[in-house]
């Protein structure tokens, strides 16, 4: 009998995992557990799956019993304006959770845990291996994802060298797509979002930041690989993603030739948004050959507005996300503050900071 528990099943990642999972014949129970901080029950409201039994909890003290051949540690929220207003609350998520998976875990059991390239920091080489310690302030304010991160990395690797616990973990890129959140705070949901709602696109500094855009169908065939399909026992840290560069600004134009009339209108940075992003993925061709992200971020993108507008559609509900965090004014230039024209050579390593932003209620829907 394999059990198998998804904490953040009900996430925007986790729950497309769960619907990878549901594909196995050796699956007996999936224990799906999320506290709907960033998840939604709507995600996993198609599933019809006697072997698939939901809680809703925290991870760190939900009412759980037994345990786990598979645990898939999922649980914690990855977008800026999120984690940002509730570090504590992040940090907790990860570590604590963590801790708590370790002691669910059967004998001879496995963890497979979704790091970040976040713990590469602001990097300073592109692309970015493995092997790069990063360039991170431990006491910044994206401090609380970036380290609680990298502390699960560490414990994990602790626990495999010192008590041979078998371990997989992953460097997530830039991931988007379907069922993330209208409110979720990160470039190409909010533009995609802001379009749909009649609304310029903002983004934060001059958008020569670069990201590496993965899109959501592609990432998660690659944990599926990598987890358990293929049988690799390589524990990583891997890393998975896009290894095409794209600036937040090119997105932005992509998504405004689609909505033509709306701007495009800078804000102030956020405070210490990566520069750039882009993997290293030459171990990742040697773990799980073959694999790559075929679909396109232009693709990518259009199926993410087709998706978000029938979304809309059926509940224009208000966005919810909290208010980004913005770097002082007076460190962006005027010319940095009125709608985008003519387009800017992308840096290869820029002080500029990430797009997005909320929009208010009541704004109407280009559906």
């Amino acid at each position: 009998m394999t059990r198998i528990l998804v904490a953040g099943g009900l996430g925007f990642i986790g729950s497309h995992l769960v619907d990878r999972l549901l594909q196995r014949s050796d699956l007996d129970e999936c224990l799906v557990v999320d506290n709907l901080w960033t998840g939604s029950e709507e995600n996993l409201a198609h599933v019809q799956d006697s072997r698939v039994r939901i809680l809703v909890g925290d991870i760190e003290q939900a009412p759980i019993v037994g345990k786990f051949d598979e645990i898939y540690h999922l649980a914690s929220p990855a977008s800026p304006p999120w984690y940002m207003t509730q570090p504590l609350r992040t940090i907790s998520a990860n570590v604590i959770g963590a801790m708590r998976l370790l002691g669910l875990l059967a004998p001879g059991g496995q963890v497979a845990y979704t790091s970040t390239s976040e713990v590469y920091g602001d990097p300073l080489v592109s692309p970015q291996p493995e092997s790069y310690r990063g360039s991170v302030d431990c006491t910044g304010p994206r401090a609380a994802y970036d380290e609680s991160k990298r502390c699960v990395e560490a414990m994990l690797f602790e626990a495999h060298r010192v008590m041979g616990v078998r371990i997989k973990v992953v460097r997530l890129f830039n991931v988007f797509g379907p069922r993330t959140r209208a409110d979720d705070g990160r470039a190409v949901s909010n533009f995609v979002t802001q379009a749909l709602r009649g609304l310029p696109l903002t983004v934060y500094g001059d958008g020569s930041q670069s990201r590496s855009w993965g899109y959501i169908d592609d990432i998660v065939e690659g944990l599926a690989r990598y987890f358990w399909r293929d049988g690799c026992d390589y524990p990583g840290p891997l890393n998975v993603g896009n290894d095409r560069e794209i600036s937040v600004l090119e997105v932005a134009k992509y998504i405004q030739k689609r909505f033509p009339e709306r701007p495009i209108v800078h804000l102030p940075p956020a405070p210490q948004d990566p520069t750039n992003r882009r993997p290293d993925l030459t171990i990742n061709r040697r773990m799980i050959p073959g694999w790559d992200c075929a679909v396109c971020y232009e693709e990518g993108v259009d199926r993410t507005i087709d998706w978000f507008r029938a979304e809309l559609a059926k509940q224009p509900a208000p966005l919810l996300a909290p208010a980004p965090v913005l770097a002082p004014l007076d460190i962006v230039t005027p010319a940095a503050l009125v709608p985008a024209a003519a387009e800017k050579p992308l840096a290869p390593v820029s002080a500029a900071i990430a797009g997005g932003a909320e929009a208010p209620s009541g704004a109407q829907l280009d559906l």
